[in-house]
């Protein structure tokens, strides 16, 4: 009995061995994600289901809060890189709409946040829809713009020639976004698929008695 119960706790004692070996060699080789539990994913992906129902049936395609988060920080852009001369800061607002979110991405990826990392990715792609109605709109200028002022898009358009793409260029920024917002949910469920939920895994799979526990 004593043997058996030996030999149990050694090949709990290896297993724990190996599975903290196969976590170093993952951090070394930035395979390595914080534990990502199953409510977690599936919230994050009811979230984002819904959004994105949202998105798709929206009238005028802009979300209140969302998209006034996204106006702010674009409008923020055109002074920002304004400093670095008048064709960037035209750019500006589109460039910070894109910028902030991916590098929130980028800071959650580096800190192994998975399911931080994907959610600010569907925010990233979601402003390609913001964007692509701005494209759209850069003959028909029927938008209301911020302050009155002049038209991004009719701008950059027109300086390169391409006023009369808008519509083939906006359709090709909004389906990047369909596209990269659905990649980042499914992203989310393959690192938890991949990861195997170690951590509920642990919770539900307690470790096997020690040789002291078992000869009380």
């Amino acid at each position: 009995m004593k043997s058996a119960t030996r030999r149990a706790d050694d090949l709990h004692m290896e297993s724990a061995r190996i599975n903290e070996f196969a976590r170093e060699t993952s951090r070394a080789h930035g395979w390595y994600w914080q534990p990502i539990s199953t409510a977690g994913t599936i919230a994050t992906v009811l979230g984002c289901a819904w959004l994105m129902l949202l998105l798709y049936t929206d009238k005028d395609g802009f979300l209140l809060i969302l998209d006034s988060v996204n106006l702010a920080i674009h409008e923020f852009g055109h002074p920002f890189f304004g400093i670095f001369g008048e064709s960037l800061g035209l750019w500006g607002g589109t460039l910070m709409q894109l910028l902030v979110p991916l590098v929130l991405a980028g800071a959650f990826w580096r800190q192994r946040s998975a399911l931080s990392m994907c959610i600010v990715g569907v925010w990233f792609f979601e402003n390609f829809l913001n964007i692509a109605r701005y494209v759209a709109d850069a003959r028909a200028q029927e938008l209301p713009l911020v302050g009155g002022g002049e038209h991004d898009w009719a701008n950059i358009l027109s300086r390169h020639g391409l006023m009369d793409q808008d519509l083939a260029i906006a359709s090709v920024v909004r389906t990047t976004g369909w596209i990269g917002m659905i990649a980042c949910v499914l992203l989310a469920v393959a690192l938890w698929y991949r990861q195997g939920g170690s951590e509920d895994e642990q919770n539900e799979h307690p470790p096997l008695p020690s040789a002291e526990s078992g000869l009380k």
